[in-house]
């Protein structure tokens, strides 16, 4: 897999894509305290991150509040931040991988993401950093998502679950319950798209938003474990229920369940039509739960129209309606090769604890670390959407993330040419499984 995933960065390398690697090893000048009150040099640790201003201000805000108070109580010590979208991002640090030149600091997927960094000792264990104490404040299975071999290489800051959210005027116009079966879902669909109003807006072009309705299907259809047991190969991608929750997709692009043109939309584009009423439902991530609760720039009418649901039950299935699309989404990770080691992993733990206390209230972001929801106040969504997780029975990590860069890769092609009707069902089992096999 390493062989093959760095023959690719080469090529991509030689054609002239780049990046920012980490700042060079800055001349030492007079020392300055640390926060610890040791003394160290001047230094710089490059971090870069995935939370633009424009697309992702509430998290960017919070990330340079928390720069701003570690760069005060280290005078010493610059924080050098290049911020990319997130689909460069993973291309840059693919590509960063090939000279070793990754930043000092950045940010990871957990699981099959993860795994070539690690096998190709890129990223330094963070086992000393959890036994300093940080590790007591993570939910438990966090950490464990961002270890191989039981060490420890990223720290997790969010977690998330996939529900569908929904506009409740919209649905209340026509008259639309809260669906709990998946027939009763059907009919939501099909009421809506009989009266001109657009069901679902999904972002294809961007086709991790398309594989967590594939995924919701796959779960409620065969069950919480079928599909990764089908990445880790313990079963297989040509099992019944996988094609039929593929069959699935395609009966709900028949029946123009999703918004026009949605596999050349992207995600910010697809949810413009939600944001403006024109679309009755949206899945995505809890990181989108502060434009329906705390953002003020959104409407408060509008905010006040949005509840979510849970993907239904389908009837014969083998699924949970408590089981969840989800898991935790970025952590952070200190490159091996940093020149200003400690100090980035000082900056790690710093962030990590900062941001588990104010990227509820102040982000609107669901942390890794627990929150006590007595010493916060939270608006109700946010409160039922912890309530979900505590009571969640099982939350299926992202397929692309479960899986290695190449097998994800073909993951999501396919899953854009399934919602294209590019290929059959059939076909779309039998090229996941050849993926797979070609990684063994």
């Amino acid at each position: 897999m390493i062989k093959k995933l760095f023959s690719l960065i080469l090529v991509l390398t030689l054609v002239g894509l780049g990046g920012c690697g980490p700042a060079d090893d800055p001349d030492a000048t007079d020392p300055t305290p640390g926060t610890d009150g040791e003394v160290v040099d001047e230094s710089t640790i490059s971090f870069t991150h995935l939370w633009p201003a424009g697309s992702s201000a509430q998290h960017n805000r919070i990330v340079e509040s928390i720069i701003s108070e570690y760069e005060e109580a280290n005078p010493g010590v610059t924080i050098d931040v290049d911020v990319l979208s997130n689909d460069q991002y993973k291309e840059t640090m693919t590509i960063l991988a090939s000279s070793r030149q990754l930043p000092d600091v950045g940010l990871t997927w957990a699981a099959g993401y993860m795994t070539p960094f690690v096998n190709g000792n890129m990223f330094a264990s963070l086992d000393d950093v959890i036994e300093d104490g940080l590790g007591e404040e993570f939910i438990p299975g966090t950490v464990e998502a961002f270890s191989v071999n039981e060490t420890a290489y990223g720290l997790p800051l969010e977690l998330n679950i996939a529900p569908i959210y929904y506009n409740k005027n919209i649905f209340a116009e026509y008259d639309l319950e809260v669906p709990e079966t998946y027939d009763e879902f059907l009919n939501v669909v099909q009421t809506l798209e009989e009266n001109g109003v657009t069901p679902i807006t999904v972002g294809n072009r961007e086709p991790w938003t398309g594989s967590m309705w594939y995924m919701y299907l796959a779960d409620r259809i065969g069950g919480p474990e079928l599909l990764t047991n089908a990445i880790e190969r313990t079963d297989t991608f040509e099992d019944e229920a996988l094609v039929q929750a593929a069959e699935e997709i395609q009966n709900l692009v028949d029946m123009n369940a999703f918004v026009r043109g949605f596999n050349g939309l992207g995600n910010e584009e697809a949810k413009g039509p939600f944001m403006n009423e024109q679309a009755a439902m949206y899945m995505m991530g809890t990181w989108e739960l502060p434009n329906y609760t705390t953002n003020e720039d959104v409407p408060q009418e509008f905010r006040d129209s949005i509840g979510f649901f849970k993907f239904p039950m389908v009837e014969g299935g083998a699924g949970d309606i408590d089981s969840f699309v989800g898991g935790p989404g970025v952590g952070l990770f200190v490159s091996e090769d940093s020149p200003v080691q400690e100090q980035a992993k000082d900056f790690v733990q710093f962030f990590v604890e900062r941001w588990g206390e104010t990227s509820v209230t102040d982000a609107g972001v669901i942390p890794a670390t627990v929150v006590n929801t007595d010493e916060v106040d939270l608006p109700d969504m946010y409160i039922d959407i912890l309530d979900e997780l505590a009571g969640a029975s099982n939350i299926t990590l992202y397929a692309d993330v479960q899986m290695t860069a190449s097998v994800a890769q073909t993951h999501l092609d396919l899953i854009q040419s399934l919602f294209g009707k590019h290929i059959t069902p059939e076909e779309f089992a039998k090229r996941h499984e050849e993926a797979l096999a070609a990684e063994e």
